[in-house]
Formats: C-alpha cells, sequence, structure tokens
C-alpha cells in the first residue's frame, strides 16, 4: 500500500480523495437502493420478460426454455467429450473443467436470475426456474452417453434443438412470432442474428478476396451498401417498405422482416472483420499448404480460416455485443421488447408522472449489461485458451 498509495505526498493526498468519493458513491448508491420503490417492477415483471405473451400458452414458453437448457448441455457436454477424445488420440493430457470454474464464468447469469426471482410474486417461477436448472444438469450428465458418431456431429444437436424448440413455441396452434415480446424477443434475436450473419458474413468475406470478378464486385457491392446505410433504415424497410415488394400470399411476420434486416446488416459488418483476419495470416502458410498438396478450399478450410478467426475472436465478440444491445431499436418499428415494455409500465395510470424511470431503466439496463459482461468474458478465456496476441 505505502509503495502503490502513499508513495509521496501528492499521491497520498489522491488515494484519499478519490477514496473519499468511491466511499460516498457507494454510501449513496446503498441509500438510493435500501429506499427505492420497487412496486412497479414488480407489478410488471411477466411485462418486461415476455410483454404480452399469451397467459394461457406460458408453458409452450416454460417448454421451449427447458428445450432450449437441454440443448444447450448436450451441446457443451459433446464439445467437451470431443476435444477429450482429440486429445487423447494426439497423446496429449486433456485438462478438465472443474464445477468451480464454471461459476466462476456464469455466475452473473446466476445472481441476474436470482435477482429477478426476488421480484416474482409466486413461488412458481421460481419452482419451474429449478426444473430448468435440474434438466440442464441431467441433460449434461446423460451426455456423457453419447455416441462417438453424434459427438463428431455435434451441429445435429443444435439443429434438433432448434427445431424442438420452434416446434414446442409456435407449433401445433402455438404462438406466432409476432407475440413474441419482452426480453425474450431481445435474446432471440440476438441468438438468431448471431447464428445467422456470421455464415452468411464468412461467405461474404471469403467471396470478397475471390478471383471471380462477378463474385468480388457483388459481395463488395454488398457489404459497402450495407455498411453506409444506418441499421435503423433497414428495420424502417423491414417493417414497413418490404411488405409493399412482396406479393400478399407471401408475407411474413413483422419478427421475422425485422430478423431478416439485422441479419442483413450485421453480416456487413461481420465480412470485414473477417477479412481483417483473412489478412492477418502469412503468406507463408498458404505457401506451405500448397506445398503438402492441399487443395485451395482445404487450404482455406484448415489451414486459413481457423487462424484467421482465432485472430479476430474480440472484434467478433465485440460485434456481438453490439448486436445484442442494438436489439432494443426494434420497438420504434412497434415491437414490444424489454425497452418499450419499460415505456409502457411508466405511462400506466398508478406510476405515471412518478419519476420511476430511475428505477426501471437501470433495472433493464442491469440485463444488458450482464449479457455484455458474459460475452466479454467468454472472449477474453477463448483469447487465452487459443493463444491470441501470443506467438
Amino acid at each position: 500500500m505505502k509503495k502503490n498509495l502513499f508513495s509521496n505526498w501528492y499521491n497520498s493526498l489522491l488515494t484519499v480523495v478519490f477514496g473519499a468519493f468511491i466511499l460516498w458513491v457507494v454510501y449513496s448508491l446503498v441509500k438510493y437502493l435500501i429506499g427505492v420503490d420497487t412496486e412497479i417492477i414488480r407489478v410488471n415483471l411477466r411485462l418486461y420478460m415476455t410483454g404480452r405473451f399469451p397467459s394461457e400458452q406460458l408453458a409452450r414458453l416454460w417448454g421451449a426454455i427447458y428445450v432450449a437448457t437441454a440443448t444447450v448441455a448436450l451441446f457443451a457436454r459433446a464439445t467437451v467429450r470431443n476435444a477429450q477424445m482429440k486429445a487423447t488420440e494426439a497423446g496429449l493430457d486433456f485438462e478438465r473443467s472443474h464445477w468451480t470454474d464454471v461459476v466462476r464464468r456464469f455466475w452473473p447469469i446466476g445472481a441476474l436470475i436470482l435477482f429477478t426471482l426476488s421480484f416474482t410474486q409466486t413461488i412458481t417461477p421460481t419452482l419451474l426456474t429449478l426444473v430448468a436448472a435440474a434438466i440442464g444438469l441431467a441433460a449434461y450428465w446423460l451426455g456423457g452417453m453419447m455416441p462417438k458418431w453424434l459427438i463428431h456431429r455435434s451441429w445435429i444437436i443444435v439443429v434438433a434443438g432448434l427445431v424442438g424448440f420452434y416446434a414446442v413455441l409456435v407449433g401445433f396452434g402455438g404462438v406466432g412470432w409476432d407475440l413474441w415480446q419482452g426480453f425474450f424477443v431481445n435474446i432471440v434475436i440476438t441468438v438468431a442474428g448471431i447464428s445467422l450473419a456470421f455464415p452468411l458474413g464468412l461467405m461474404l468475406a471469403l467471396g470478397r478476396r475471390s478471383t471471380l470478378p462477378a463474385v468480388r464486385v457483388l459481395s463488395v457491392t454488398y457489404i459497402e451498401f450495407l455498411r453506409g446505410v444506418p441499421m435503423i433504415t433497414l428495420l424502417l424497410m423491414g417493417a414497413f417498405a418490404l411488405g409493399f415488394l412482396i406479393p400478399g400470399d407471401f408475407q411474413f411476420s413483422l419478427f421475422l422482416r425485422l430478423l431478416i434486416a439485422i441479419t442483413l446488416f450485421q453480416s456487413a459488418y461481420i465480412a470485414e472483420v473477417v477479412r481483417g483476419g483473412l489478412q492477418s495470416v502469412p503468406k507463408g502458410q498458404i505457401e506451405a499448404a500448397q506445398s503438402v498438396g492441399l487443395s485451395p478450399w482445404k487450404t482455406m478450410r484448415l489451414v486459413v480460416l481457423p487462424q484467421a478467426l482465432r485472430n479476430v475472436i474480440p472484434a467478433m465478440v465485440g460485434q456481438f455485443i453490439s448486436l445484442f444491445k442494438d436489439t432494443t431499436l426494434v420497438f420504434i418499428v412497434g415491437l414490444l421488447d424489454l425497452l418499450r415494455a419499460v415505456q409502457i409500465s411508466t405511462a400506466q395510470p398508478e406510476f405515471f408522472a412518478q419519476g420511476l424511470e430511475a428505477v426501471v431503466l437501470p433495472f433493464a439496463a442491469l440485463y444488458f449489461w450482464v449479457g455484455s459482461f458474459v460475452m466479454s468474458r467468454e472472449s477474453r478465456r477463448l483469447e487465452k485458451k487459443l493463444g491470441v496476441g501470443v506467438r
């Protein structure tokens, strides 16, 4: 402490001043939290999470959550077992992850769930959440019995999970996409946008480096045009203009039109991120791959792309975080997300003109901060594991 905080008179002065300021901020924050009235959150918690999702169909939503939980657990176990088998085949020691490592990585999400459950007025959501946790643990345990062919093709688990998620939520007279609202729609748009925009952006980046003039020109035109247009413009076009360009028999829901617009927009930025990674791969790597007889496709797939994607992990995750926060723009074109739900709650007669924005806006911001923080932490962990920036 003497070396770092009180080494001389001006460091000592700065330590005292900033220490007093930090104590004042903490005291004010605790005092505010103790005296704040959270009744508006308790009353509108369901509106924040699911919007106007039909109450008689909430069982479908919980069923979809269970399917998603089981899918993530099975995919995670398949990924771990696949890495373990590859390490064994190579004669390397496999570093097993301890359960405490999982807790350190995802404790903010668990804390946010407990924080949310503290506002529920019945015990039912807590019990249903415990069931989801039990399903996740059971699925992870059962994943240890998966056959090898499924472990090496873990994408089948993801596809099956997506089909099951959609079938439970929408199939057989379920809830249409236009009623997916609240924070639930922010999560779905983020996950779907990342899943769809990444492969499209990858193809665009490869197309921009193609030796075929037509492919290169089309890719460059697409990327430069989409990157030069504000995202809100594409959302407005998807919500209002796209309907005039599509025949009446093929009209899409508002949710799907906005998802298409977000995917097209994000893919252009991802393409530029990937292109930067492709340019960072030394030319000698390509020449070495060609010298051992690899075809251009295998050279790109086995040598260039792994190194390029590894180099752009920070920029790629930054783009994903930006997408997560940009999902709040959908409320401008009529989709009820978390931010719009917050505005609706403060306009209710029993809470109108009471200055409760200072309560509900930090509540909404906390959800986006936790999601962004976890993605950032996972990015740093992956960078460290893959040795990004280390020669």
